[in-house]
């Protein structure tokens, strides 16, 4: 490593599953502020700091010197992939990063729709898959390819005259408005791994939601055509329609309905047994003494033993999941993209699994740091982020000089090529921590 040279610019880290973005850039800050590697860089802030004027001292909110840290980009616990950070004056370039292409990988589970429109919200609806087949699903896929207009996630934090929408779920109260859709493009979209069911350990959550939540979604997905399940077949009753699983196809209720709750017992594990279920000694034991019939004797054993067993019930394997492969533009929700698919092939789905592989021109397995690499030790870490970042300032010396030198009329041209060097920002807010 380079001694006495100030490190600033952007980098990517590979973010893990379970960890906020946040508390990434708290890690980041941990490993770096006591490095060789950005020892310059806090020396020089310091110097900096003494300077200030003593008001501009006390406003400050943060007294103790820190690598000024930020991220062009969140992604929820339950993603990984890349993370774009900047540190130093590499943070006022995360804006660089609006209108970025990015390219994810999502494992979509069928037969389930969540709060959340993923695998750690609660479960809302519950339809039949036993119909969705890969070929299904990749007719249904031609639907999101290219410029549509997409409806962000029902609990999503979106504000509504400024009050976000999770919180007219929860007070079972009526939004303003329809949710506003959102232009979004999506460039490639593929199918690249099918998963019968039974043959994979994805499945839905096992909490459900209140009866409140259930029927606020299901007013709102009706009002936006996104309603999972599909339509209720003719004949059906509005109230039979309108239970929390989707009776759907063209066999008669009561036979669909033993069969969707057959499909719901694989689908959602983990139920908590109930607080008042007794041992089947007990019930005996309650039964004899409430005037119940008491326990078989030995001669009723042996005359039951005579009549033919019935067949036991034959064990559904679970739903089936997919995974898809996208390059898309920025503002792009892939957890709505596993709901309106569900909705889209007459089932319901949820988004199990997510990867960020790529944002602009950082792409995991090729120039982003691996989280691992930090417990490593700096000398492990330290050389990887001195070349990402001398490589990023070195490309852009290269953007800036050729903005520099071409003529005002290619100036947008210019830009143009800039962005898709550099990568474009994400629409989220970029935060920064110093």
């Amino acid at each position: 490593m380079t001694q006495g040279k100030v490190m600033e610019g952007v980098f990517a880290i590979n973010k893990p599953k379970g960890l906020s973005s946040a508390q990434v850039l708290r890690d980041l800050q941990k490993h770096f502020n006591p490095s060789t590697l950005f020892a310059p860089w806090i020396s020089v802030e310091k110097t900096n700091r003494d300077r200030e004027k003593h008001n501009q001292r006390r406003r400050r909110r943060e007294k103790d010197i820190q690598v000024k840290i930020g991220h062009g980009g969140t992604l929820d616990p339950l993603a990984t992939g890349v993370l774009i950070a900047g540190v130093g004056k590499g943070t006022k370039s995360l804006q660089d990063f609006l209108s970025c292409t990015k390219q994810y990988e999502t494992i979509v589970l069928f037969g389930a729709s969540t709060d959340t429109y993923d695998r750690v919200g609660k479960v809302l609806r519950t339809a039949p898959y036993e119909h969705v087949t890969r070929e299904v699903v990749e007719a249904a896929l031609g639907q999101f390819r290219g410029k549509f207009m997409q409806l962000p996630p029902l609990f999503s934090a979106l504000k509504m005259n400024g009050k976000p929408l999770y919180e007219y779920a929860r007070e079972g109260k009526p939004i303003p408005r329809e949710i506003e859709r959102r232009p979004v493009e999506v460039l490639e979209l593929e199918l690249v791994e099918w998963m019968e069911p039974g043959t994979h350990t994805h499945q839905a959550p096992s909490e459900t939601g209140s009866d409140t939540e259930i029927k606020f979604a299901n007013t709102i997905w009706s009002q936006e055509k996104v309603l999972p399940g599909g339509s209720s077949p003719k004949g059906v009753k509005k109230e039979d329609a309108e239970v929390k699983e989707e009776i759907t196809g063209t066999e008669d209720v009561p036979t669909r309905k033993r069969k969707l709750s057959t499909e719901q017992d694989e689908l959602i594990l983990e139920r908590p047994s109930s607080k008042h279920q007794k041992s089947s000694e007990e019930e005996a034991n309650s039964a004899t003494m409430s005037g119940g019939l008491a326990a078989p004797t030995t001669t009723d054993a042996a005359l039951s033993s005579t009549l033919p067993e019935e067949a036991p019930e034959k064990s559904v394997p679970g739903p089936p999941a997919a995974r898809i492969r996208m390059k898309v533009t920025s503002g792009f929700y892939v957890r709505s993209l596993a709901h309106d698919l569900g909705a889209a092939v007459g089932s319901a789905a949820l988004m199990a699994e997510l990867e960020r592989s790529r944002q602009g021109e950082f792409e995991v397995g090729k120039n982003v740091l691996e989280y691992t690499d930090l417990d490593k030790g700096e000398e492990v870490w330290g050389p990887k982020v001195e070349a990402m970042l001398d490589a990023w300032n070195h490309k852009r010396g290269d953007v800036e000089e050729g903005r520099s030198s071409a003529p005002k009329k290619v100036e947008t041209e210019a830009k143009v090529e800039a962005d898709s060097v550099m990568g474009e920002a994400v629409p989220e807010a970029v935060n920064a921590t110093s």
